[in-house]
């Protein structure tokens, strides 16, 4: 099992007047920042809840290598309702879940390791006295959280679930600034800017080629999770083409069969991984982790003070 992050973005962004995960922040969109942000401390399975604008943002994101699931009744529901959906699609995936609404984007990758190693069931950062974002709840709580009747949001579930919430300190005003309008906006702009240089790890396989990334991990996986290569791009919002030949080039690098398929039946075909597949997954993450590890005391040494001097 494994942390997963989950991304809201299904609002219609009434008051800021303009579509706010896809506002500049910097070089990348808002969007695109959260979902850095997680994959910083090394959470590759991120869900983003969209509904408003759908297939405009999934368009954007398609090379983030995320899962996609959508609020269809986005212009007569809640938040909450986007985070239920999220939530029933991760509750038998991950150990955690990480959430967030999609206009909080400068929250930093310690302050999610900081909340990982919190050994509490539910979390939440405070900086300054205030309460931020991402929240954290163990996967055991889950289905209490979905029986709630929603009346009080998100918030009242989680108050409703038996467990108390723990708050933890964090230096990291990002967790409190948001963009509901365009005076939030132009704060974050102007927080983005002060921010601290970080350093990005993107792991690749290669022989004579890169033949294996984050994108082919996130593809594979939903295929292990779903049993359909079809259903794992719809989720990816890439073609069923494309994966096919991601997959074949993959699997003629390694010289072993990955995906195994089933045909027709009364269930229809199924695709599976081989355990040889679960078998390189396992330690492709494995190295991915031990990697991001490293790298992070590498930068350290190397630029301690460096950018503020």
């Amino acid at each position: 099992m494994q942390t997963g992050a989950l991304i809201v973005a299904a609002g219609k962004s009434s008051r800021m007047g303009d579509f706010k995960p896809m506002l500049q922040l910097g070089s990348i969109s808002i969007a695109q920042r959260v979902i850095n942000n997680f994959r910083q401390a090394g959470i590759s399975k991120v869900v983003v809840v969209t509904g408003y604008k759908a297939d405009v943002l999934e368009r954007h994101l398609a090379s983030n290598n995320v899962i996609f699931l959508r609020n269809e009744d986005y212009a007569t529901t809640h938040m909450f309702d986007s985070v239920r959906i999220g939530l029933e699609y991760l509750k038998d995936k991950v150990d955690t879940v990480l959430f967030t609404p999609v206009d909080v984007p400068l929250f930093t990758a310690r302050t999610v390791t900081q909340m990982l190693s919190a050994d509490h069931p539910l979390v939440t950062p405070v900086c300054e006295g205030k309460p931020g974002h991402p929240i954290l709840l163990r996967s055991s709580l889950i289905d209490s959280i979905l029986k709630d009747d929603g009346s009080s949001g998100l918030e009242g579930a989680v108050e409703h679930c038996g467990t108390p919430m723990y708050f933890l300190n964090v230096e990291d005003p990002g967790i409190i600034h948001d963009a509901d309008t365009p005076e939030d906006y132009a704060e974050l702009l102007h927080a983005h800017n002060q921010s601290l240089i970080r350093s990005e790890i993107h792991i690749q396989l290669a022989r004579e080629k890169v033949f294996f990334d984050e994108q082919l991990y996130s593809l594979l996986t939903l295929i292990h999770e779903t049993g359909s290569v079809r259903d794992a791009c719809e989720h990816m919002h890439i073609s069923y083409s494309t994966s096919w030949n991601l997959i074949r080039t993959l699997e003629s690098q390694l010289h072993e069969p990955l995906i195994s398929r089933s045909q027709g039946g009364v269930n229809g075909s199924h695709s599976e991984l081989t355990p040889y597949g679960e078998e390189f997954l396992k330690r492709y993450a494995r190295f991915s982790e031990e990697t991001r590890n490293c790298s992070e005391k590498i930068f350290e040494n190397c630029f301690r003070g460096f950018f503020n001097a």
